[in-house]
């Protein structure tokens, strides 16, 4: 039987399911390496990446340019902003605070209440009334309140500077300390600050300065009655000192915390205008812009005016109002004629206390420079 001999013509080479596999695997590999650029076009993709990024930080260098250069013009066109930025009477600090409960402050021998410098104007008042009142103040309605100022102790008459209301932690902190040392405190925010009505002003601030201080002469018959104010409320008080001396009214004294000698001069020191105190034209588009606003606060020239002694305290570490505008400002005052012969004091305090702008407060000190100041025994004096 004739044996059948194998085929040895092959049409196509045949290869296993398995080697296509891996073959279409390394295939799609190779592809997908090449639609990604490779190892080497990735590499070179980095460098535009960080173009990118450098690119959008120039237009934002740019964009802060253009917002750099155009608020001097703003400031200029428009000078109400000028006097909002002085004020800061928007600044309701702190903020969910009830002015009509002193007491969710910690102040629970205060009464709030208001009056009215001017027909349709009403301003938020608050009386804080000694530390041995206290108890007695519980519950008690404003009546009795407005009857105790009529005792012999001292009361004081308090200026708050600008921005906040006169629940201001630090204020309200003073507050205490008043109160603790005997005095009768009694503070209110100027039109258009925290519940007060109206718009702020120089003008305006002084005068419900002035009402207020004859509303609470009118109820003084005894003891005696100061003038305290702070930062911006050094410049309203001055201004007010000034309008009692002229008409033969000074009050008992004048304290001054943390004062400048006038706002243009304080301007130029504030750290606001830090960026642009070196620019040419900063007097024309920001100092007197301020003018334009009517606002001066010119405690340099008050002080040629007042009669009554003057107590300036001044922090070496504060940044708002640097402690050299305070030391100038009492250089002034020492060698006024209308203060000859009536005490004037400057106490500054050390960096190192770190009480900067507004904690003066704090120093143990602070119950006996009033005392040897004032006269008066303390209690709490050191």
């Amino acid at each position: 039987m004739r044996k059948r001999k194998p085929s040895t013509t092959v049409d196509h080479e045949q290869e296993s399911p398995v080697e296509d596999s891996e073959a279409d695997v390394r295939q799609a590999g190779s592809e997908g390496a090449d639609g990604l650029g490779g190892p080497d076009q990735q590499h070179s993709m980095k460098p535009f990446g960080r173009m990118g990024v450098m690119s959008k930080m120039r237009r934002m260098a740019s964009w802060l340019l253009v917002v750099y250069v155009c608020i001097p013009f703003i400031v200029k066109l428009c000078p109400s902003i000028q006097a909002k930025l002085i004020f800061l009477n928007f600044v309701k600090i702190p903020f969910f605070v009830d002015l009509k409960r002193p007491s969710d402050v910690g102040l629970n021998h205060t009464h709030n209440f208001y009056l009215e410098p001017e027909g349709g104007l009403k301003i938020g008042v608050w009386h804080t009334v000694p530390a041995e009142m206290w108890r007695d103040a519980e519950d008690k309605p404003g009546e009795w309140f407005d009857s105790t100022l009529g005792s012999t102790h001292p009361a004081i008459l308090y200026l708050h500077g600008n921005a906040g209301t006169r629940a201001g932690d630090h204020r309200v902190q003073l507050y205490k300390v008043l109160s603790s040392l005997g005095y009768h405190v009694v503070t209110f925010d100027y039109r258009g600050w925290g519940d007060s009505d109206g718009s702020p002003s120089e003008v305006g601030m002084t005068s419900d300065a002035l009402f207020m201080y004859d509303w609470l002469k009118a109820r003084r018959n005894k003891g005696p009655l100061y003038i305290w104010g702070h930062s911006l409320g050094t410049g309203v008080a001055t201004n007010l000192v000034r309008w009692l001396c002229d008409r033969g009214s000074p009050p008992d004294a004048l304290i001054l915390e943390s004062p400048f000698t006038n706002i243009q001069e304080e301007a130029r020191c504030h750290p606001f205008s830090m960026v642009y105190r070196h620019l040419p034209g900063f007097d024309w588009f920001f100092l007197d812009t301020i003018s334009a606003n009517n606002i001066r606060f010119a405690s340099d020239d008050n002080v040629n005016h007042i009669s009554c002694p003057v107590l300036i305290l001044h922090a070496e570490d504060d940044a708002v109002v640097p402690f050299h505008l305070g030391k100038k400002l009492y250089n002034m005052a020492a060698s006024s004629k209308s203060l000859s012969g009536h005490k004037v004091q400057f106490v500054p305090f050390s960096s190192s206390l770190a009480y900067k702008h507004k904690f003066i407060y704090r120093s143990p000190q602070l119950p006996r420079i009033l005392s040897d100041f004032l006269g008066r025994a303390h209690p709490n004096a050191q």
